[in-house]
């Protein structure tokens, strides 16, 4: 009995080991479906980092080739403004991603709304200045005809009649004559 015994205690052994190896193989078959699937995912992402890199580097080279069609095309630009110009294509070459170059865009637009903002207010304020100038000057016109009318009238003849053209009068050599039709 001690053969049977150790037979049986090598059957239990073998079967323990084949289930050990099936396990084994399992968990190598779960390693390797994970590993595939990190795989997968990070082939993914990296080919949509890819896209999006040529894509910003397309649009780049897009916004390259309207600044030069507008330098080309006779859009001149003085000295300071090339530097500026030159400044620009500097920091546009140093985004590197997509998220950059909105961050930057965004902060340019916002700039912008805020110099047409203060435009407008400077033009609204020049208005109203033209308007206050307007007011002004028509208020000390109506005031020198008041004064005018309330001085003696000698002076009011003698400036009316200085002033006044006589109908026998010549015109100014520097302006045309409308009684000649044939002048024109």
């Amino acid at each position: 009995m001690s053969s049977n015994g150790s037979l049986t205690e090598w059957l239990a052994q073998i079967k323990e080991l084949k289930q050990q190896l099936a396990d084994s193989i399992k968990e190598c078959q779960a390693a390797d479906k994970s590993a595939a699937h990190w795989r997968q995912l990070y082939n993914t992402e990296a080919q949509q980092r890819r896209i999006e890199s040529q894509l910003a580097q397309e649009q780049i080279e897009t916004l390259k080739g309207q600044l030069q069609k507008l330098q080309q095309d006779g859009f001149q630009l003085k000295s300071d403004q090339l530097e500026t110009v030159s400044s620009i294509d500097q920091n546009v070459e140093q985004l590197q991603t997509v998220e950059e170059l909105r961050a930057t865009l965004k902060s340019v637009m916002a700039e912008r709304d805020r110099l047409i903002d203060a435009l407008k207010t400077e033009q609204a304020n020049h208005a109203q200045t033209r308007e206050n100038l307007t007011v002004v000057i028509s208020d000390t016109v109506e005031q020198l005809a008041k004064e005018r009318k309330s001085e003696p009238s000698q002076v009011e003849d003698v400036t009316v009649s200085e002033s006044t053209p006589s109908p026998q009068s010549t015109p100014s050599p520097h302006l045309p004559s409308f009684d000649n039709e044939d002048s024109w």
